[in-house]
């Protein structure tokens, strides 16, 4: 079990060690404090053992996972976001609109091809967002099972959008 007061010490000395460390990154101080609030609130909601001898270099490795998913997410949102700008003509958009029919079509298709536990977990894990820990709590299955069975399941799904690419 995790002591709180490790993690509200080293809260209270690295706090300001780490914003140096999120904003030297992300180049924008606003981020860079929420960045930390999650860091900790990840830790505080961890199942991991954390221990003084472990807590900075999970520290660290929390706050550069999020950093890389900050710059992940910003790139999607702003191809997105020239995409949309360069749709002159509702044409387009129905055209695209028709593509991602066209798409979850194939999905489907590819989803067919696999065993009905497996498009379970691949939809939990697809449309409803959910990490492979938390389909193992809800379906009341292992881990590696859960992971096993989404791996082939994305395995058919990336064979059949391969015929239409």
């Amino acid at each position: 079990m995790k002591d709180i007061l490790t993690l509200t010490n080293y809260y209270i000395t690295h706090r300001d060690e780490l914003l140096v460390y999120a904003s030297s990154r992300l180049g924008n101080s606003v981020e860079a404090e929420d960045l930390v609030q999650n860091v900790f609130l990840r830790l505080l909601t961890s199942d991991r053992m954390i221990t003084e001898v472990t807590l900075p270099a999970l520290v660290y490795t929390i706050a550069r996972n999020l950093i890389t998913d900050f710059y992940r997410r910003r790139t999607h949102f702003d191809d997105y976001e020239h995409y949309l700008k360069n749709t002159d003509s509702i044409e387009e958009s129905a055209e695209s609109i028709l593509s991602i029919r066209d798409i979850t079509e194939q999905l489907e298709r590819g989803l067919a091809r696999v065993p009905e536990n497996c498009r379970e977990i691949y939809r939990l894990h697809i449309y409803d967002g959910m990490k492979v820990a938390e389909i193992s709590q809800r379906l009341g299955e292992g881990y590696k099972s859960v992971e096993h069975r989404l791996g082939a399941a994305r395995k058919a799904v990336r064979q059949q959008l391969r015929g239409i690419a």
